[in-house]
């Protein structure tokens, strides 16, 4: 093996990590975060909660870890976590899953679709997203040595173009990934996008990697899993987690359902990778999961009220906004205000304006980047007060974009 495609390498240049020299360098992720902290600026770059998780299950949590909670949990997940998985599945979706044979708890949902793209995923196999994309993607198509193909989502409303969609699943696919509800654009995709997708893995042969971690937080209408539509099922690894539904991302407790095949071959893989982890966490998710229907509609509600607090602020402002239909995060467009490069715009923002936010562009293919190049992606999930503060500064951007 070269040194020039050894896995870590080519990992990093798949997810767009790779610093000018060709060395893995700081992400821009790092570097508007890091810009933050200097400048003392709120940070709406990041995309996890300034507030806690429900009192009632971080205590939990602690007695778990007085009691003796704290040795390897199995591999698969507690029987408690998975049996609570199954139960939320069929009480919001009608969904029948096997918690011995049909769930697999992981390290957060990010273990979860390591394990899933490096189970069913060979070298020379092509993977479908939709572009942009979580950075998580495109690494472990890198690793597993895949082709990485991408559906763009376009602005304003970032649905994607079925055509386009037909063109890029091949018989040369193996796996295509649907974040839905979508980060980092905030979309949600309607029916006949999802219909679509589950014709065009039965026709190819393919499987569905659902990433629906955002499921609880759609503002406009429920989530439809695309496990529950017809054909769906057999096809698909749904993948969740307790940390965006609980504000509980710290914690790192995630899982994917499926066919008991192809669960048996996730689970395959996740044993090679963190075998197991979160034993004092897992007995917590599980009371989180059977949490009143109304915890989890006015947790979303208050979200949404948090992300048209800021989408007002930005119009007020000046600034184009792509209203979320769900996740914690909005697009606004610079482009009004002459700005060629949001990247640009984005490492200037702490010092000046006192507000940290992340170009849209990093979640893209670096020949797609120009597509997106006006765009930037703020997180909204913070306090009410936060979002006020920063809907205040950000009165200033235009003005300082102009110098």
């Amino acid at each position: 093996m070269t040194y020039e495609s050894t896995p870590w390498r080519r990992t990093a240049r798949s997810a767009n990590l790779l610093g000018p020299t060709g060395d893995p360098g700081v992400t821009i992720f790092e570097e508007i975060t890091g810009l933050a902290n200097k400048h003392h600026a709120i940070n709406l770059g990041q995309g996890f909660p300034d507030t806690e998780g429900p009192q009632e299950i971080r205590e939990l949590a602690v007695k778990a870890i007085h009691d003796g909670a704290n040795q390897y949990a199995p591999g698969s997940g507690i029987p408690a976590l998975r049996q609570a998985i199954s139960e939320h599945q069929n009480r919001y979706y009608g969904l029948k899953i096997d918690p011995d044979t049909q769930v697999v708890v992981s390290t957060g949902a990010t273990e979860a679709i390591a394990a899933t793209i490096l189970a069913f995923v060979e070298a020379g196999d092509e993977v479908v997203t939709f572009e942009p994309y979580y950075d998580s993607y495109a690494a472990m198509i890198g690793l597993a040595n895949a082709a990485h193909k991408v559906v763009k989502l376009r602005a304003p409303s970032f649905a994607p173009d079925l055509d386009e969609l037909r063109a890029a699943v091949t018989d040369k696919t193996r796996l295509i990934i649907v974040n839905n509800p979508h980060n980092p654009t905030g979309t949600v995709f309607d029916e006949n996008v999802l219909n679509e997708i589950i014709a065009l893995a039965h026709k190819h042969d393919c499987i569905i990697l659902a990433d629906e971690v955002y499921e609880h937080l759609t503002f406009d209408s429920p989530h439809i899993p695309i496990a529950t539509l017809a054909g769906g099922f057999e096809r698909t690894v749904t993948i969740s987690s307790a940390g965006k539904s609980f504000s509980f991302t710290g914690w790192k407790v995630g899982w994917a359902s499926g066919p008991r095949e192809l669960i048996t071959a996730v689970r395959t893989v996740k044993q090679f990778l963190s075998y197991s982890s979160g034993p004092a966490f897992q007995p917590a998710v599980a009371e989180a999961l059977a949490l009143p229907d109304s915890f989890f509609t006015n947790f979303s509600a208050d979200l949404g009220e948090r992300g048209a607090q800021l989408a007002d602020g930005l119009e007020k402002a000046g600034i184009p906004v792509m209203r979320p239909k769900g996740t914690y995060f909005l697009v606004a467009d610079l482009k009004g205000q002459g700005v060629e490069s949001a990247v640009d715009a984005a490492k200037l923002m702490p010092e000046r304006i006192g507000v940290a936010a992340i170009p849209l562009s990093v979640f893209a293919h670096q020949e797609n980047q120009s597509e997106y190049a006006s765009l930037l992606r703020f997180a909204f999930c913070k306090k009410p007060e936060v979002i006020a503060r920063a809907v205040e500064l950000l009165q200033n951007l235009p003005g300082e974009l102009a110098k």
